[in-house]
């Protein structure tokens, strides 16, 4: 049985378009750039700041503990000095259902909401933040729950609270809709205004700001905090600041039609298959446990995690079993291309940074060869070779992108590429996925990337995930402040914050700041 279910790359697009009324009439009229905002916060002009980075944390199904809520608390002291928070993607487990978002994100950062201290009150769609939070959509925020399963929830849901099952998966009774529910909680969801004067009249009053693209949204933190798209850009201190959805250029090459082709296929039945037995006895094993038990419950958070680790296994391989025709969002490539050759020959632009969910470089033990993996990585690379020729000498030797923070693998690593015959070379790489979720190992072959030619692709300089076993387990949670100083190039002093898990405790530390 799938616990989750997955929509076409075709079918995303097309949704969150008609959310956010894509370039309908009144949009064009009033010559509105739909993919940029200015945030304005009345100092957004400052060459030094600081801000958060989080990712995949949406989760609240742990018995005895929150990981998410402590990062939430660890965060804390860091407000004053921060200007918004960077969340990776996977901000509601585990198919991104609007049932939970009060328990699996609002309560655990409610200090960034306006009324946070009644959080209770806030639903879902109506959140203000008077500390910004930027996310993008991870692929958990797009699931939803197959019909069986959505059955089986529904009609068991009563008697799993009644004897707190310890098989809850932090699904409910129904999923993301196709990413409905992230779009109603952070885009501005113009789809709602179903008169023309009542659209005309929320964009005459909130897309007020006007950049060298024509007008765009005028984001007000504690007053108006909706995002123009599922993809965006704004620019604060001089950095250009890119928020992409991997989710639609992430579907691999269908498997050739020969003998090779074939033999892959097999395989891959052959590994599903076992993945389904997998999930059986973990299910099994499950109903046998007492989360009451403090050693027994930290048992039930590895398998519960164990199971949509498999779960994601599952999915990736179903992309590359698939026949369908590929459909990967050229329309966003083709805008992150002009805008990152726009940024490059802006003068008054210091520097840029990227932010999306899957990351393209990443060495955690189930993410590091995965189709989805290595197909962002293609299409990342191919859009940066064309900025590249592009742009020809104008940046001397730089990186294009100063910074790239990524989620999806369940850890804190910061991963620099070297020579990889691509524009994507020497670019430093955070993937910040260890925000709430359970941990995962890093690959047994270790912090070198090395493709099937022998090319050294990569090295990792720190990572952060579970290690250990039995009683020596270690779970360090982790989240980023980004402290970027003055200068052309900038540079970024990068401070992990952690908050490990280890017999039955919590211990909070800070790693050591590094500069890049």
């Amino acid at each position: 049985m799938k616990l989750v279910s997955e929509p076409a790359i075709a079918t995303k697009i097309m949704k969150m378009q008609q959310r956010v009324r894509w370039q309908a009439r009144e949009i064009i009229e009033r010559q509105i750039d739909q993919t940029c905002f200015i945030l304005d916060d009345g100092r957004n002009g400052d060459r030094e700041f600081s801000f958060l980075v989080i990712g995949d944390s949406g989760t609240g199904y742990q018995k005895k503990h929150h990981p998410q809520r402590q990062i939430a608390e660890l965060m804390l002291p860091h407000h004053p000095q921060s200007r918004f928070m960077l969340h990776t993607g996977d901000v509601v487990y585990l198919v991104g259902s609007s049932e939970y978002y009060p328990h699996n994100f609002i309560a655990p950062y409610r200090e960034f909401l306006v009324g946070g201290e009644n959080h209770r009150q806030i639903p879902y769609n109506q959140m203000t933040f008077k500390l910004p939070i930027f996310p993008v959509p991870g692929n958990h925020d797009y699931y939803d729950i197959p019909l069986i399963f959505n059955l089986l929830s529904i009609i068991t849901l009563p008697i799993r609270r009644l004897f707190r099952s310890t098989i809850d998966f932090d699904a409910a009774w129904h999923g993301s809709y196709q990413g409905d529910a992230y779009a109603q909680a952070f885009l501005d969801y113009l789809k709602k205004w179903r008169f023309s004067g009542e659209l005309a009249e929320h964009l005459d009053q909130y897309y007020t700001a006007k950049t060298n693209t024509g007008r765009c949204l005028n984001y007000q933190p504690g007053y108006f905090t909706r995002l123009p798209n599922r993809y965006y850009t704004f620019n604060y201190g001089g950095i250009d600041f890119f928020a992409l959805d991997s989710n639609t250029f992430n579907q691999p090459q269908p498997l050739p039609n020969n003998p090779d082709g074939d033999k892959q296929r097999i395989n891959l039945k052959q590994q599903r298959d076992s993945l389904i037995q997998r999930k059986r006895e973990i299910i099994q094993t499950l109903t046998k446990l007492n989360s009451e038990k403090m050693e027994e419950a930290e048992q039930i958070d590895d398998l519960e995690a164990h199971l949509s680790q498999i779960e994601e296994i599952i999915v990736d391989i179903d992309k590359q079993l698939g026949t369908v025709e590929i459909s990967n969002d050229t329309e966003q490539l083709n805008w992150f291309k002009e805008r990152l050759i726009a940024s490059w020959r802006n003068p008054e632009v210091r520097g840029r940074i990227v932010f999306f969910h899957h990351p393209p470089y990443v060495t955690e033990a189930t993410k590091w060869q995965q189709s989805q993996t290595l197909t962002v990585r293609k299409h990342f690379a191919q859009t940066l070779d064309a900025v590249a020729q592009e742009l020809g000498d104008i940046p001397q030797g730089r990186a294009l992108i100063d910074l790239v923070f990524n989620g999806h693998a369940h850890c804190l690593e910061y991963i620099q590429t070297l020579d990889t015959g691509h524009a994507d070379s020497h670019i430093n790489w955070l993937i910040c996925g260890g925000s709430g979720f359970s941990l995962r190992r890093q690959r047994e072959e270790g912090g070198d990337l090395i493709d099937n030619d022998g090319r050294h692709l990569a090295h990792s300089h720190l990572f952060l995930g579970r290690s250990g076993s039995g009683r020596q387990k270690r779970r360090p949670y982790s989240c980023l402040r980004v402290d970027v100083c003055d200068g052309s190039p900038p540079k970024f002093r990068v401070r992990p914050l952690v908050a490990e898990r280890y017999q039955g405790e919590w211990h909070n530390y800070e790693i050591e700041p590094f500069l890049i």
